[in-house]
């Protein structure tokens, strides 16, 4: 495998884009390429602030097909794809650190993501621990919930803001999923494209977002409720909801990422039509 390390997101997008639409696993990836291209941004940040924005492809040296890539925009972790060989991951590890010497995590599919532990392992005489464990879901006919909940769909507007913004910042709390504390940037990037809904009873009960379709594709997250609101079926009721709408609206398949930690999301999941097709690991890289 030739590995080539790119700054510029336009020709990482030229190289990579076919690879990264080719498989629902690389959704997570495609989604971060495609919000810094149409916002001009690195996941919410102007490219000047993260200078150190990275990229990487792996391609076959005969036919020059992109086999693999990586990519990353601080403080968020490494995405990578493709590096399962243990030799190969060493040599981006290698080439990457040097470029990226800040680099403190990463996630992948489980083989990538322990091939690239152990060659961070070697190079840098560092330890790592596994921060989580996630099953990716996948659906493309909706079962009615087996607990019908009260209440409605509807697509959030600006007089939502402060409350999305209130429970993206738990949200990020809860999973530790916003290292970059942008929870703000984030729901008015997702506001402006009609992405976010909220679970309507009585008043907003629960909320979640979707991305970008990809390939057909379309990605759903993050879902919330907040906890004095759990356990009466709003978030299985919203995402049942959500993925038929935008079945019906032309997506091909939604998918939705759960914690392996958390049995009750993958259960509730499963009972509306998900049905787990990969995994996903995120380690956190200690020197």
């Amino acid at each position: 495998m030739r590995i080539e390390i790119i700054r510029d997101p336009a020709d990482f997008a030229d190289r990579a884009r076919e690879f990264l639409a080719a498989r629902p696993e690389r959704n997570l990836l495609a989604t971060v390429l495609e919000t810094a291209l149409a916002s001009g941004k690195a996941v919410g940040e102007p490219p000047t602030s993260h200078p150190e924005q990275l990229f990487a492809v792996g391609s076959d040296p005969l036919t020059r097909e992109v086999v693999a890539a990586a990519l990353r925009a601080p403080p968020w972790p490494m995405l990578a794809s493709g590096f399962d060989n243990p030799a190969h991951a060493s040599d981006l590890l290698q080439q990457w650190l040097a470029q990226d010497p800040t680099l403190n995590a990463l996630g992948a599919e489980p083989v990538t993501a322990r091939s690239l532990v152990e060659a961070w392992r070697r190079s840098t005489g560092g330890s790592t621990e596994c921060e989580f464990r996630e099953a990716l879901h996948s659906l493309t006919t909706v079962n009615d919930p087996p607990r019908p909940s009260s209440g409605w769909l509807r697509r959030a507007g600006d007089g939502d803001r402060d409350l999305l913004i209130q429970w993206a910042i738990a949200f990020g709390a809860e999973t530790g999923l916003d290292p970059s504390g942008q929870a703000a940037a984030a729901v008015d990037r997702r506001l402006a494209a009609g992405q976010w809904f909220i679970w309507e009873d009585a008043r907003p009960v629960s909320a979640l977002a979707h991305h970008t379709a990809i390939a057909g594709t379309v990605r759903i997250g993050p879902v919330y409720t907040p906890p004095e609101l759990r356990a009466h079926g709003y978030a299985t009721a919203a995402v049942a909801a959500l993925s038929r709408r935008l079945l019906e609206r032309g997506a091909q398949r939604c998918m939705l990422f759960t914690d392996l930690a958390n049995p009750t999301s993958n259960r509730i999941y499963a009972s509306i039509g998900y049905v787990r097709f990969a995994d996903w690991e995120q380690h956190r890289l200690l020197r």
